[in-house]
C-alpha cells in the first residue's frame, strides 16, 4: 500500500481550529495518522513530503459549479459551443479545478443535458483528472424566464439554455428524463436573471410546478437545487425541500427565519462573486459599472451582502463558488469568494476556509470522509507555500498551490524544489545528508 509522509507541515485541519505544526501519514486512499510536534510519524517506507512549515489543508469543494460555461461573456456563447467540443471543454476545465486544490464539486446545471453526467463518470472511471463530482441536470425553467433562449420564429428547444417547461406534467417529464440520464440531483431555476432580461425579484413557477419536481425527486431519490435570488423562491426551497439554495440575495426576514429553522436540511452558495465581478469587472465586455448598476446588479449586491451577514450570525450554512465560467470570471479563479466571504459576508478568513473545506464534505453527502485533516478520512489534500489565512489571495495564485492529492492519489506536484541536500527520516526523526557519496547520487538522479 502506497504510504505518503507530510512532514513539518502547519496544519488546517479544516474544523476552523487553530493551526499547528506537524505531521500527517497517508496510506493508500485514507488520511492513517495526524500528529502535533513534539509528536512524529513514522515514516518507514513512506514517500516523505517534507513541509518547511508550509500549509497543509483539505481539499476544497466547489458548492456551485458550471464546467460547461466556456469563459464566454453571454449565455448563448455558452449554448451555442458544440457538443463535441463542449464535452472537451469540460475535461480540461476540470482538471483546471483539480490544480487549483478543488478536489470536489456540485454540479450546478450543465449546458447540454448530458455534459455532467459524462465528465462524473469519466472521472470515477479514472479517463481524465478532475474533483470527484456530483452531476447536475440541465436548468429547468419555464417559458420566458432565465434559460429560455427560444425566438418568436424559432422555437426550437435546442436554441435554449435549459429545459423550458410549463406545468406540472412538462415538469414530470423534464425530471425523469434528466434521471434516466443519471443525474445526482435536479435543478430549477425558480428566479429571474437580470442579464437574461427578467427581474431578480421575480418568482416564474407556481407551487404545483415546484411541487411535482419534488415528487419526482423524491421518489427517485434525487436531490434538488434551485437558482433562487428573489425572497419568495428561497421561501419555495424550505417549502419544498430544495436542498442546495443558490443566491438568496433578496431573502427577507420570513425567509431567513425559515432557513434558520431548516439549517441542517438546506446550504446556501451565493455565488456572490457573480455579482461583484459583474459590477465591477466585467466593463471590457460592455457591463460598466453603470450599466450593471442600471441592471440591478449593483443594488442587488448591496442587497445580497446584507441578506448573507444575516445568514451567518444565524449559522445557516454559506458556501463558496458559483458562476465561475464567464469572460469577467473564468474558471480557475473560484478561490476569489473567500476573500469575498471575508469583505462582503463578514466570516473571517478561519470561517471562509471551513466553508470551503469541511461545510464541503457536507454538501458532498460525505461529512465523515471529506472535509477534514483527520484519521480515516479520503486524502483530499492540499500543500500551500504561504499562509492562506494570512492572505486568502494565496489560493488564486497555481504556483502557491505545491501539491494537490485526492484519494492518496498525488494530481499536482510542485512541492519539492532541487534540493542542495536531502533529508533522511528515520523513526519520525530527521536529519541532514551530509555524506558527498549522497549528495553526488542525488545530483545524479537529478
Amino acid at each position: 500500500m502506497t504510504r505518503t509522509a507530510f512532514t513539518n507541515v502547519r496544519i488546517f485541519d479544516g474544523s476552523g481550529a487553530d493551526t499547528y505544526l506537524g505531521d500527517v501519514l497517508v496510506e493508500g486512499k485514507r488520511i492513517v495518522q495526524v500528529t502535533r510536534l513534539p509528536e512524529r510519524i513514522s515514516t518507514d517506507d513512506a514517500r516523505v513530503i517534507e513541509g518547511r512549515g508550509r500549509f497543509l489543508m483539505p481539499g476544497m469543494t466547489e458548492a456551485h459549479t458550471h464546467f460547461s460555461w466556456n469563459d464566454q461573456p453571454s449565455l448563448a456563447a455558452i449554448q451555442f459551443m458544440p457538443p463535441e467540443e463542449h464535452m472537451l471543454w469540460c475535461v480540461r476545465v476540470a482538471k483546471r479545478y483539480l490544480d487549483m486544490g478543488w478536489t470536489s464539486a456540485i454540479g450546478a446545471a450543465a449546458a447540454k443535458p448530458r455534459l455532467d453526467v459524462v465528465l462524473r463518470n469519466a472521472i470515477d472511471a479514472g479517463e481524465f483528472p478532475g474533483p470527484r463530482y456530483l452531476a447536475g441536470s440541465q436548468e429547468i425553467t419555464t417559458i420566458g424566464a432565465l434559460g429560455d433562449n427560444t425566438l418568436p420564429h424559432m422555437p426550437f428547444p435546442e436554441l435554449s439554455f435549459g429545459s423550458v417547461c410549463s406545468g406540472p406534467e412538462e415538469i414530470r417529464r423534464s425530471a425523469r428524463t434528466f434521471i434516466k440520464y443519471g443525474v445526482d440531483h435536479l435543478k430549477i431555476n425558480l428566479s429571474g436573471e437580470y442579464i437574461a432580461g427578467l427581474p431578480a425579484e421575480m418568482s416564474p413557477f407556481a407551487e404545483e410546478e415546484i411541487a411535482m419536481l419534488a415528487q419526482e425527486a423524491k421518489r427517485y431519490g434525487k436531490r434538488m437545487a434551485a437558482h433562487a435570488r428573489s425572497s419568495e423562491s428561497v421561501k419555495q426551497c424550505v417549502r419544498h425541500g430544495i436542498e442546495m439554495v443558490y443566491h438568496a440575495s433578496f431573502a427577507d426576514e420570513e425567509a431567513l427565519d425559515m432557513l434558520e429553522a431548516a439549517k441542517d436540511k438546506h446550504f446556501v452558495a451565493p455565488g456572490i462573486g457573480w455579482l461583484i465581478r459583474t459590477t465591477y469587472n466585467a466593463a471590457e465586455f460592455g457591463i460598466t459599472e453603470a450599466v450593471a448598476t442600471q441592471m440591478g446588479y449593483k443594488r442587488e449586491l448591496e442587497v445580497a451582502a446584507a441578506s448573507l451577514r444575516a445568514m451567518h450570525k444565524r449559522g445557516i450554512r454559506i458556501l463558496p463558488g458559483g458562476d465561475y465560467g464567464f469572460a469577467w470570471m473564468p474558471h480557475g479563479t473560484n478561490a476569489n469568494d473567500l476573500q469575498y466571504f471575508v469583505d462582503y459576508i463578514g466570516m473571517t478568513p478561519v470561517e471562509a476556509l471551513r466553508a470551503a473545506t469541511q461545510l464541503g464534505g457536507q454538501i458532498m453527502q460525505r461529512p465523515d470522509e471529506l472535509g477534514l485533516l483527520k484519521a480515516g478520512y479520503l486524502a483530499d489534500i492540499m500543500l500551500v507555500d504561504g499562509n492562506p489565512l494570512e492572505n486568502l489571495a494565496l489560493l488564486t495564485d497555481p504556483a502557491k498551490i505545491q501539491l494537490v492529492m485526492k484519494d492518496g492519489v498525488v494530481h499536482k506536484d510542485c512541492a519539492t524544489p532541487v534540493p542542495d541536500h536531502a533529508a533522511l527520516h528515520l523513526g519520525g526523526t530527521s536529519s541532514p545528508l551530509v555524506e558527498e557519496g549522497v549528495k553526488e547520487a542525488l545530483a545524479e538522479m537529478l
